[in-house]
């Protein structure tokens, strides 16, 4: 069965980005980024793929799910989809998103997208972000893969918010990314 696995750049302190969705706290060191690419090629953007030369196909996720906010930079940027070479769901109530073929628009329980997308053939499943969808799909969430940035933002979008419920952890694998970024891997401890 297919994972889903929340794949996303954190503080220290577990916030995913300032309180206004900026994140550029978070070092973009170019041998961080070769590293990080280079093990998750699929996670680079459409747009970015050729200036920072990276042609790898993907090794880990077939198909990436996010919430409004985490689709709103592409959109801002001039695309309809950041990542047209995955499966993409972007879960949001609004209605007034450009239409992409590649992008499939969830008003309603993610959850039961989630648990059909698991049942279905393929590689895993990305939660690209972000914390409010995160906290709704807390319960579906098979691994956390973080990229923890030697920054305390002190406030700002959690990593996981909304629900109130806490989540016990078992760490499997830490990965030093260069530039005092290390990629920590978890899985939810009752699995």
């Amino acid at each position: 069965m297919r994972k889903l696995i929340y794949l996303i750049a954190t503080s220290v302190d577990g916030f995913i980005a300032r309180t206004d969705g900026s994140f550029e706290d978070f070092p973009n060191h170019p041998d961080t980024l070769a590293t990080f690419f280079g093990e998750y090629p699929e996670a680079c953007p459409a747009h970015a793929r050729d200036a920072l030369g990276i042609t790898g196909e993907p090794k880990h996720f077939d198909t990436v799910i996010m919430g409004a906010r985490t689709h709103e930079p592409a959109i801002e940027a001039g695309l309809t989809s950041a990542y047209p070479h995955l499966d993409h769901y972007v879960v949001t109530h609004r209605t007034d998103w450009p239409a992409d073929a590649a992008v499939t628009f969830v008003r309603d329980d993610p959850q039961a997208l989630v648990r059909d997308l698991k049942q279905r053939p393929g590689k895993d499943i990305w939660l690209a972000g972000g914390g409010n969808l995160a906290g709704q799909l807390v319960e579906e969430i098979d691994e956390y893969h973080l990229k923890v940035n030697p920054v305390l933002l002190g406030e700002g979008i959690p990593l996981l918010a909304g629900n109130g419920v806490g989540v016990r952890l078992r760490p499997v694998a830490s990965r030093p990314f260069g530039a005092g970024v290390t990629l920590a891997t978890y899985v939810p401890a009752g699995r």
